[in-house]
C-alpha cells in the first residue's frame, strides 16, 4: 500500500523530495492531531444531542416554497443552532448570501440612525468596511445615520481595554469584535479572551449590544462567543457550520429581541421570520451542521501542518505551529507577490475541481486591492472546502483555510509546497 501511495503521490505531481519534507514534518504532529480529534468528538456530543433535544425528524427535511408559511423543518433547524450555540434564537436561512450579508443584516437591523457602531478588534474585514462606510457605499449604514469607530487592537493582539473604555460614548449602541484575522496577520481572538472584553464592555454599559463575527471560528473549541456573553453571533453556512453540503446561508444566533430586529430586516417590518421558503436545502443544511466538528476538525489538521511546514522553512506564520488555535485559518507571510501566487496555484492544483485552471490576482468587488483566490470546490467560493487566497499588497501574506478531509488538506499544502519549490522560492533541507 505504501509503494502505491508514494507512486500515486508522484503521479499527480508532488515530488519524492516535498512527500519526504511532509513526511518529516508529520512525525512530531500525532499529539496535536489526537487533541484536535478530541474536541471534535466534544463538538460532535454537543451537536447531535441539540438535535435529539430539539426532536430532528424526518419530516423536518421537507421543503417548502413561495412564502414558506409554516415550514417546520425551517424553524426546527433555527433551534437546533440556538441549542448548539446555547443561544435564545437563531434566523439560519438560505436567502442570507455570505458571511458579509450575515453580519451586515445583524448591524442593520439593530442600529439605528445616531447609533454609533464601535469596533474593538480594529479594522473589520474588508468587505464590511462598505456595509458600514468606511469606504463610501451606496446603502451603507453610514447614509442611514449611523456613525463607527474603532479601537485596535494591542501591539500583542490584546484588546486595549484602556482604549475601550475612553471610545464609549452615550451614543455607542453596539460593539463589534472580529473572531477571525481576515486580511490581516495579528492573531485570531479565543473565546476566553472575547468573553473576558464583553464582560468590559457590559461593566462600561450593558444595554451595549455585543456581537461577534464567528466567520472561521465555529467548532474549533469547546465553546462559541454566546457561551460567554455576546448578544449576537454571526457566520456563513459555506464556512464551518455548512460542512462542506451547505449550498449556501447564513446564520445569526443570540437573544431573541437581536436575532428578531435582524429577521425583520433581512425580510419586512411585521414579517421577520414568518417568511422565506426552504427552498430544498434543509436536508444539506441539518447534515451539514452535522458534519460540521469532523469536518472543522479536519481544516484544523490542515492548518497546522501548513504552520509547521512553512514555519520549519522560515517563513512567518500566524498562528504558528505550536500556538493554540481559535479559527481555521492560517496565515503564511512570503513577502513577495510570486510566493502568494505559486502557493495559490498549488493548492487550486490539488483541487478535486477545476484542478487544470491557474489562478491570477484580479480587481475583485469590495477590496481595495487586486485578489487572489484559490478554490476549486463543490460550492462556489466555500472556504471551508479546501482554498487559499490574499490580497496582492505587502506583506504579501497568504490565508489558507479548509479541507473537507484531512487527506485532500495534506494534498493541498503538499502542492503548495511544490509550486514554490518548483519556482526556486523554496529550498527543501536534505
Amino acid at each position: 500500500m505504501r509503494q502505491n501511495m508514494e507512486q500515486l503521490y508522484s503521479t499527480m505531481g508532488i515530488s519524492p523530495e516535498v512527500k519526504a519534507f511532509g513526511d518529516r514534518i508529520l512525525e512530531n504532529l500525532k499529539e496535536r492531531f489526537d487533541a484536535i480529534d478530541e474536541m471534535a468528538e466534544y463538538n460532535q456530543l454537543k451537536v447531535i444531542h441539540a438535535m435529539q433535544t430539539c426532536r430532528v425528524s424526518a419530516e423536518c427535511f421537507q421543503t417548502s416554497s413561495g412564502y414558506g408559511y409554516n415550514d417546520t423543518g425551517r424553524d426546527r433547524l433555527e433551534d437546533v443552532y440556538a441549542a448548539a450555540f446555547h443561544a435564545q434564537a437563531a434566523l439560519v436561512r438560505p436567502q442570507i448570501a455570505c458571511g458579509t450579508h450575515a453580519i451586515a443584516v445583524a448591524l442593520a437591523g439593530n442600529l439605528r440612525p445616531g447609533d454609533e457602531l464601535l469596533s474593538i478588534s480594529g479594522k473589520p474585514y474588508d468587505t464590511l468596511e462598505e456595509v458600514i462606510g468606511i469606504r463610501p457605499s451606496v446603502g451603507s449604514l453610514a447614509e442611514y445615520g449611523v456613525t463607527y469607530a474603532q479601537v485596535d487592537l494591542l501591539e500583542d493582539g490584546s484588546f486595549d481595554l484602556e482604549g475601550i473604555r475612553r471610545a464609549v460614548n452615550p451614543r455607542t449602541k453596539m460593539i463589534e469584535i472580529q473572531r477571525s484575522k481576515g486580511y490581516q496577520t495579528r492573531p485570531t481572538l479565543s473565546v476566553a479572551q472575547i468573553g473576558e472584553a464583553i464582560a468590559y464592555v457590559k461593566s462600561i454599559n450593558p444595554a451595549i449590544i455585543c456581537m461577534v463575527d464567528n466567520c472561521y471560528g465555529e467548532f474549533v473549541e469547546a465553546t462559541e462567543p454566546t457561551d460567554v456573553g455576546a448578544d449576537l453571533m454571526a457566520g456563513s453556512l459555506i464556512k464551518n457550520p455548512g460542512g462542506g453540503l451547505a449550498p449556501i446561508g447564513g446564520y445569526i444566533v443570540g437573544k431573541k429581541e437581536y436575532v428578531d430586529r435582524a429577521a425583520y430586516r433581512l425580510t419586512t417590518p411585521g414579517l421577520g421570520k414568518e417568511v422565506g421558503a426552504s427552498l430544498g436545502v434543509l436536508q444539506s443544511f441539518y447534515q451539514g451542521f452535522f458534519l460540521a466538528p469532523v469536518v472543522t476538525a479536519a481544516a484544523l489538521k490542515g492548518a497546522v501542518f501548513a504552520a509547521n511546514v512553512y514555519e520549519k522553512l522560515g517563513f512567518p506564520v500566524v498562528p504558528d505551529g505550536k500556538e493554540s488555535r481559535h479559527d481555521i485559518i492560517q496565515a503564511v507571510e512570503f513577502g513577495t507577490p510570486e510566493g502568494v501566487i505559486a502557493f495559490c496555484q498549488g493548492i487550486q492544483a490539488a483541487a478535486p475541481v477545476d484542478s487544470y485552471v491557474t489562478p491570477e490576482p484580479w480587481a475583485m468587488p469590495g477590496y481595495d486591492s487586486d485578489v487572489i483566490m484559490a478554490a476549486g470546490a463543490f460550492v462556489q467560493g466555500s472556504s471551508i472546502e479546501l482554498s487559499a487566497d490574499g490580497p496582492i499588497k505587502p506583506p504579501y501574506a497568504v490565508y489558507f483555510q479548509g479541507g473537507l478531509t484531512w487527506p485532500h488538506a495534506k494534498l493541498g499544502i503538499l502542492m503548495s509546497l511544490q509550486k514554490l519549490y518548483e519556482k526556486g522560492i523554496v529550498i527543501l533541507e536534505r
